[in-house]
């Protein structure tokens, strides 16, 4: 509580009290929103004093923002919460069921525990966040699939300009960096072209939280380096290969 008080049992007019959230009192737009009077539309028009006013709190999803919440001194027949102790928790269940079975034998009792209901609620952002991971970790390995079969084939192809080289007096950091500037040089230009896009899809995703993270340009740079480090690795161990092969065997036939 920040202003006001809470519900109390000894106190008879509390029937017709009620309590509200930070975001209500703004809303009010009054300096001192306790003892003032508001109405509600149920089965007639009620009127109710504000008594105290508490901190604001997630009560729906971080996708929506804090609404206007208030609360109610009223007799809950529908359900009952209770904080227990997990030390436990299969003997309480068994107790819990016992003592249900014989206030209302005919009813089945359904419970839920509080931290599996939040947890419920973003199981679908932590789904799609395992599916990411999945067809993202698949289609790098597809693509050093395709840049690995890209590498072997241009050092095939120019074994023998390789050999030129090196018999010229070419180093190997020389020849890999001539190999891999090629396919460096589209995986950069593929980042350069994909940031953009993934920026945007990020962003317009965000939007349907309230209280999102915000997408730093470090996030996307760091990403491209990794694409490059990846190729890179993929890439120099056909380029290595072929810088260190005898000249000798690619330039006998010539």
């Amino acid at each position: 509580m920040i202003a006001g008080r809470n519900f109390s049992k000894e106190m008879a007019t509390d029937s017709s009290a009620i309590i509200v959230n930070e975001a209500y009192a703004k809303m009010l737009n009054a300096k001192d929103p306790l003892n003032r009077t508001v109405y509600r539309r149920s089965y007639g028009v009620q009127p109710y004093h504000i008594v105290g006013v508490f901190r604001d709190f997630h009560f729906n999803s971080l996708r929506e923002h804090i609404e206007p919440l208030v609360l109610f001194y009223k007799q809950d027949r529908g359900a009952l919460s209770a904080r227990v102790s997990t030390t436990h928790l299969p003997a309480l269940l068994s107790k819990v069921g016992d003592a249900w079975k014989k206030l209302s034998p005919h009813q089945q009792l359904t419970y839920s525990f509080m931290d599996q209901d939040f947890d419920a609620s973003y199981r679908s952002e932590q789904r799609i966040g395992q599916l990411f991971i999945v067809f993202s970790t698949l289609a790098i390995l597809i693509a050093c699939l395709g840049l690995f079969g890209l590498a072997a084939f241009a050092a095939e192809q120019r074994h023998k300009e390789i050999g030129i080289r090196k018999v010229l007096g070419a180093s190997v950091s020389t020849i890999v960096r001539m190999l891999s500037m090629d396919f460096i040089r589209l995986v950069v230009i593929a980042t350069l072209i994909a940031s953009p896009l993934a920026w945007w899809v990020m962003q317009r995703w965000l939007q349907d939280f309230a209280y999102r993270v915000d997408l730093h340009w470090w996030i996307l740079g760091i990403a491209g380096f990794i694409a490059v480090l990846i190729a890179f690795i993929t890439i120099s161990f056909q380029s290595i290969r072929a810088a260190v092969a005898n000249p000798v065997d690619s330039l006998r036939s010539e």
